[in-house]
């Protein structure tokens, strides 16, 4: 058996044609979703990038512990397990983060790997002194730098761009044509994992001529690709012309994809190889008055996630799912589809029979970003609970492995370091419990609630002290399976579980 995920960075599920969208050029995802199984409910858990990616490796929910950080020492790794079990693994990606402080020990879990430079200011092509011509920053594109940061990020990007003069020559089509590679070397063999990944659509939205021309408009105001994250401060047509850029991306992606069906068809891969194309969060275009992620609430534009998946087993193609799934259950589909048993510490579940035949797996499901509203989701109803208070405390890191996205803990930072007790998922380790920075102003949004049946773009916050009260036994009873530390419920302003609470857990997960 072989198995191939395709992984996008910030594809919204919403300018997809198989969800719906019939203004966004994407033929081949259209193709997808008749040789797969679409899934209508699946949410994001850890977030963003790398978070996602933890959960990719271990299956469990890792931001009530953690905020971006690397593989820990405890963790269990999808792709290491795989690959200690016969099973070879193959990481082909150009997502610049995998190669930064907060990543760097994600790609060495893979039997093999490549990287494919560029992406997002990635700091690959060297000029000492930038070209004069890059355009002016008008606002820092990304979200917890520096401006000064933001400055450099933005000179690099426009470096690396001047490398690219063709859309071939960028570096997702070089990905693919990296993954189309190993498929046609390799499709002869068994017993192989390939996860095929591309940074794009996130931003910078660059993409050369062939794709803007499937969006025409007028537009004659800043270079606009890369919006800021924070509140939406640009007009009317500047917000246009950032969806256009954004869908002609998407576009290319769409090409990118092609190539694999394509491929897969030529070789009649189809009988004896699974295929997930998947994503790890959305992007906010303006929704909420919002670009972006992090800051915000995680409304359903970046939550609510597509998924597809082809499994050779059942044979289900051109069908619809309705179960509430995550990426938590991704790592146990694949260690389930090459025979091997799940991990202890895994939370996920295989979803073998919700692609057969639609078994529902879980009640809930929970999800969020460190330091932010914690949310739960019961497909219906989506409750994000915000900080008790504006200092966001108490709130700490846990993690034998201190380093941010781009940068090592400060020394400040540690000098608040102490050893923590063991969780249920560190083996026996006590991990370092580090004061967290506290960045993300989430008492300021207050406490939501949104039932999804009557108000499916969250515009209108729901008051229902019943609804309420439900959602939040949701969120308690996955804090507790989560072995959530103890001041998180301090700083969501939740009570402490009492023994009976507790009990009852314990009562469950015995029975099943």
């Amino acid at each position: 058996m072989k198995a191939i995920m395709v992984m996008f960075d910030s594809l919204n599920r919403r300018m997809l044609p198989p969800y719906g969208c019939d203004s966004v050029h994407a033929p081949n995802f259209r193709r997808l979703a008749e040789r797969t199984v679409v899934f209508d409910n699946c949410y994001l858990a850890s977030a963003p990038c790398m978070p996602a990616r933890r959960e990719l490796h271990t299956g469990r929910y890792n931001f009530l512990h953690r905020s971006w950080g690397p593989i820990e020492p405890y963790d269990d790794s999808m792709p290491e397990i795989l690959k200690n079990n016969g099973v070879y693994t193959h990481l082909i990606t150009d997502h610049v983060h995998y190669f930064e402080d907060g990543a760097a020990t994600y790609h060495p879990r893979y039997s093999s790997f490549e990287f494919v430079r560029g992406q997002e200011g990635d700091m690959w092509k060297a000029h000492v002194i930038p070209p004069a011509d890059i355009p002016p920053i008008t606002r820092a594109p990304s979200g917890d730098t520096s401006d000064e940061q933001a400055r450099r990020m933005w000179d690099q990007d426009w470096i690396n761009r001047s490398y690219m003069p063709s859309p071939e020559e960028q570096s997702q089509a070089q990905t693919f044509k990296l993954g189309l590679e190993f498929i046609r070397t390799n499709h002869r063999a068994d017993n192989w994992f390939l996860q095929l990944e591309t940074f794009d659509p996130h931003e910078p939205f660059f993409t050369h001529q062939q794709y803007k021309e499937l969006y025409p408009h007028d537009y004659d105001g800043p270079h606009f690709d890369w919006p800021s994250y924070g509140p939406v401060q640009e007009s009317p047509e500047e917000v246009r012309h950032a969806r256009y850029e954004y869908a002609a991306l998407v576009s290319m992606c769409d090409d990118q994809l092609g190539r694999v069906l394509d491929l897969m068809d030529e070789l009649e891969m189809w009988s004896d190889t699974m295929l997930i194309v998947c994503t790890d969060h959305g992007f906010l275009l303006s929704e909420h008055g919002w670009w972006a992620k992090n800051v915000p609430p995680w409304y359903n534009e970046i939550a609510h996630i597509p998924l597809f998946i082809w499994d050779p087993r059942s044979g289900k193609a051109g069908e619809r799912r309705q179960s509430l799934v995550q990426i938590i259950d991704y790592p146990a589909t694949l260690l389930e589809f090459f025979g091997l048993p799940l991990p202890p510490d895994l939370q996920g579940v295989s979803l073998r029979d919700t692609i057969a035949n639609d078994t529902p797996i879980r009640e809930a499901g929970l999800f969020g970003i460190h330091g932010g509203h914690v949310n739960v989701t019961d497909g219906r109803y989506v409750y994000m609970r915000a900080p008790a208070n504006a200092e966001n405390k108490p709130l700490y890191e846990y993690t034998l492995m201190p380093t941010h996205l781009r940068s090592f803990f400060s020394l400040a930072e540690l000098k608040t370091a102490q050893l923590a007790e063991p969780f249920s998922f560190t083996k026996g380790v006590r991990p370092l419990k580090i004061e967290a920075r506290t960045w993300i102003k989430a008492h300021a949004f207050g406490t939501l609630l949104f039932d999804l049946e009557t108000d499916p773009g969250q515009e209108t916050p729901l008051d229902d002290p019943d609804v309420e009260a439900m959602m939040v036994q949701h969120l308690l009873w996955l804090m507790e399976a989560n072995d959530a530390p103890h001041e998180q419920y301090e700083r969501l302003g939740l009570p402490q579980l009492d023994s009976t609470f507790e009990a009852n857990i314990a009562r469950d997960a015995t029975t099943t």
